[in-house]
């Protein structure tokens, strides 16, 4: 069985063709729909309007299961397995995670066990800006100059999300209880994993939640952590995706990182739903 693609950029990224996410999918459809998914990094698939958060969460759970986020508040009522992520205010408040990062990162990265990846549709986005941005991380490592890459395999970033949160949602986004706390604790992961799949080589670097490598300063890390970044998120490393009402993006964050990009958040609107799928501890590239 396979499946009809077509690249979206020269080193990552496909759109499968001819794909209806709500209708009965056999295993074998599945696993080749699953195995483009993860040789791309990032998979489109269009027109799917019709698709119901029902649907999206029967697909999505096809990949293992998911996610419920730490963030409640901005989980679909009688859905906890969609996060919203949107600008648009009812009734006196946001219905949605709003003010996304603006800088590169993979879900849930500050967990034990990261997300495998996300599955996100778009229902409303404005016409001009909005777009999410993609990264291919494997190819950053084989970008990166050799002294970083060894430097690099032999570090433990340590991730810190109410450090990371504090600084960035809390006054837009409300601060996080205890109980949200409590369950994000700090947590060190390789700064180079193997692809649990491929056996890829890629870098694992969400530097909005990374508070230091360990042996090293916060500067120095920082300093470390730019100079990466050049390399991974320059302009022609990027896949900028323009969205359309119907469109579901597969992104697989074991390998990619990604970032929204600004847009008119008081006179247009968004909103998208995503699903998240859980992931295992992630293991340390050895060359």
């Amino acid at each position: 069985m396979s499946i009809e693609t077509r690249p979206l950029t020269d080193h990552f990224g496909v759109e499968a063709m001819g794909v209806d996410l709500a209708a009965p999918m056999t295993d074998a459809t599945f696993e080749a729909l699953r195995r483009a998914f993860v040789d791309a990094g990032v998979m489109l698939i269009r027109n799917q309007d019709h698709l119901t958060p029902a649907d999206q969460v029967r697909f999505s759970a096809r990949f293992g299961p998911l996610e419920s986020h730490v963030l409640g508040q901005f989980t679909l009522p009688g859905q906890p397995e969609i996060f919203v992520v949107s600008n648009i205010v009812e009734d006196g408040r946001h219905i949605g995670a709003h003010g996304g990062s603006k800088q590169y990162h993979s879900d849930l990265a500050y967990l034990a066990a990261p997300s495998l990846g996300s599955i996100f549709r778009c229902l409303e986005c404005p016409k001009e800006g909005g777009e999410t941005a993609f990264i291919s991380m494997a190819a950053a490592y084989d970008a990166l100059p050799g002294n970083i890459r060894m430097r690099l395999e032999t570090l433990n970033a340590e991730y810190d999300y109410a450090w990371g949160y504090d600084q960035r949602h809390a006054k837009t986004r409300g601060p996080l209880s205890a109980e949200q706390r409590a369950k994000t604790p700090p947590i060190a992961h390789p700064a180079v994993i193997a692809h649990p799949e491929t056996g890829r080589p890629a870098l694992f670097l969400s530097d909005i939640w990374i508070r230091r490598f360990g042996g090293l300063s916060e500067a120095e890390t920082e300093a470390l952590l730019d100079a990466v970044m050049a390399i991974a998120a320059a302009p022609d490393a990027e896949y900028r995706h323009q969205w359309q009402p119907g469109d579901v993006v597969l992104w697989d964050n074991r390998s990619t990182m990604h970032k929204a990009c600004p847009f008119d958040e008081t006179n247009t609107r968004r909103l998208m739903h995503r699903t998240t799928i859980q992931g295992t501890p992630p293991v340390r590239f050895d060359g």
